[in-house]
């Protein structure tokens, strides 16, 4: 019998054999997530492989041999995420014209879009037009006379599309921004698959987005937030596919896998067409909406900091100086005079036609450039004036024309019911009401004895965006402490898309905005689930509680998305029903 000390019992206490070696610190720090530092080898570091496909037991369970297993796994790549999209496609499709109504913000998206298709640039309706299309889409009373528009055409170029195919109706206008919902739920599957190395938890990530209540009501519903969201996601999956493909260059041209600075230091990555394609993406974003440039800036020093460590990674002596000498100019002409260009194309129906609002401004006056650079929160700084008359005219009034809509921008202060300050969004404190509809016992279908309510409400699943919350932390952690680039990346998506409303809290602001970084938000969820499940090679019984409380909490997301189904979709329910899903009274 082993002789009793302080060691032995505190190994009989932790539940561990008396008697046989006492785990290291770093084998005890395993239980909660500690990663033990990657082997020296540089090209490792730098590109770091995919898992092999079929290596987990989990497929022995079923039968199959290692050959089925790792067939079967690769195929996992893309099937899993198909499979997840498949779901999403189903919950954004079904039913996707009701309400046969035109909704909130729909009001201007819709027919401005209709007004693209036909004119190419925003004409005017009348009052009473949503009546007449709801009732007879042929009949849409569209004027040529331009209307003064305060947002760029991309969105509603895209909205133009449904509605070409399917006609001025709420399924035609709806149509296209549940194709970018769906295919953005197939992204994030992807994206979350490259980022994390695990085909599981990239799955978790678009599951997440798949079942998120202001995702979801978001891509039923003709506005422009959720195209900027897909172009956004696509730009940061771009930059993370350049990111890998310019690390296995730098790995590639390593002797001997060993860090050398003269790879480091002196190695030029060649053509980038990730990259390029992400300033594509981005420009489409600002297009969008112009909210998309503080994503293009935040996203342009991500990738730059990412050229630095992977020279750091190669050995590079002065990373930083040789990401400034390398990759910095080459980074900003991918994205910025690429999304500039970008821009100025999306206005091609304005620039086509003559009838656009403000598109012969320019005209018979004079070409000096302006008095006045627009900054926030001041009056401007004046700005000595010369001849611009070598500018075209339609660019001249272009100008003119946004330097207007800035100016509208800064200036709305007009209250609304249902606006929000963005410190409050990660806790669904204050969502929107897209739709409401009450019918009394006898009405509309209504049989219970209360009476009924029908209603669309802008929420996201709260247990997910709650969980989120602390997600967010764990990830401040990562990044802060343990210097994980996953984490940062995650972090800067959701700062990119949350932290510039806050320079702008007397505007009029509203929660649905937040739906542009909600991928980041389920990106940190899945970050944080696979933490709890713990790492690969961990304790068994540590790995069975981690799954068991991972699975618990996953669960507990879908049911409650389940249960506020109805809230996002318009289904008519009881009254009472619908009284008990208001959790806060500032949601109603």
């Amino acid at each position: 019998m082993a002789r009793v000390t302080s060691d032995t019992a505190t190994q009989a206490r932790h539940g561990e054999p008396v008697g046989e070696r006492a785990p290291t610190w770093r084998e005890r720090l395993r239980r909660y997530g500690y990663a033990a530092p990657r082997p020296a080898d540089a090209r490792d570091r730098l590109a770091p492989p995919f898992p092999p496909a079929g290596g987990s037991r989990v497929w022995g369970l079923f039968g199959l041999d290692s050959d089925d297993a790792r067939r079967l796994g690769r195929l996992a790549g893309w099937g899993g995420p198909v499979l997840v999209a498949l779901l999403a496609g189903l919950l954004r499709f079904w039913n996707l014209g009701s309400p046969h109504a035109v909704i909130f913000d729909e009001t201007y998206y819709a027919k401005d879009a209709w007004s693209l298709y036909k004119l190419g640039y925003e004409g005017t309706w009348p009052e009473g037009a949503n009546d007449t299309i709801l009732d007879s889409p042929a009949a849409a009373p569209l004027s040529d006379a331009a209307s003064y528009v305060v947002h760029p055409p991309v969105g509603k170029w895209v909205i133009a599309m449904g509605e070409a195919a399917f006609g001025l109706t709420p399924f035609g206008w709806r149509f296209m921004v549940a194709v970018l919902g769906t295919l953005s739920v197939l992204m994030l599957c992807r994206i979350g698959r490259r980022l994390f190395r695990s085909t599981a938890l990239g799955c978790l990530a678009g599951a997440l987005l798949a079942v998120d209540g202001l995702h979801l009501v978001m891509s039923r519903t003709a506005l422009l937030d959720l195209v900027l969201m897909f172009f956004v996601l696509a730009a940061f999956g771009c930059l993370l596919a350049d990111r890998d493909r310019a690390r296995v260059r730098l790995a590639a041209a390593l002797p001997d896998g060993r860090p050398d600075p003269s790879v480091g230091d002196r190695l030029r990555l060649g053509p980038r067409p990730w990259r390029l394609a992400a300033g594509i993406c981005l420009g489409l974003a600002c297009a969008t909406k112009w909210n998309g440039l503080y994503i293009l800036a935040a996203f342009g020093v991500l990738t730059v900091l990412w050229d630095a460590g992977a020279r750091r990674a190669a050995g590079a002596r002065h990373p930083y100086r040789s990401m400034l000498r390398r990759d910095a100019a080459p980074a900003f002409l991918s994205l910025v005079p690429v999304a500039g260009l970008v821009y100025l194309a999306s206005w091609f129906g304005w620039f086509a036609s003559r009838d656009g609002y403000f598109r012969t401004w320019a005209e018979g006056r004079r070409g000096l450039s302006p008095e006045r650079l627009p900054v926030p929160f001041t009056d401007g700084i004046e700005l000595p004036q010369f001849d611009m008359t070598w500018v075209p005219a339609p660019l001249r009034s272009l100008w003119h024309y946004e330097a207007e809509v800035y100016s509208f921008h800064v200036g709305l202060t007009s209250g609304h019911t249902y606006q929000s300050h963005p410190w409050s969004w990660l806790v669904t404190a204050r969502p929107v009401s897209y739709f409401y509809e009450s019918a009394e016992r006898g009405e509309d279908g209504c049989t219970a004895e209360g009476g009924c309510a029908r209603e669309v409400l802008a929420l996201g699943t709260p247990l997910l965006w709650w969980a989120a919350c602390f997600a967010l932390l764990y990830c401040l952690y990562r990044w802060g402490l343990r210097r994980d680039w996953r984490a940062g990346a995650v972090l800067c998506g959701v700062a990119a898309g949350w932290l510039p409303w806050f320079l702008y809290q007397e505007r009029t602001i509203f929660y649905f905005y937040a739906v542009v970084f909600v991928p980041f938000l389920c990106l940190a969820v899945a970050m944080t689930i696979g933490a709890v499940a713990g790492p690969p090679g961990s304790p068994e019984r540590r790995r069975v509680a981690g799954v068991v409380a991972s699975g618990v909490l996953v669960l507990l997301i879908v049911w409650n998305f389940v249960y506020f189904y109805p809230l996002y979709t318009g289904i008519q329910i009881p009254r009472d029903a619908w009284q008990d899903r208001m959790w806060l009274d500032t949601w109603i």
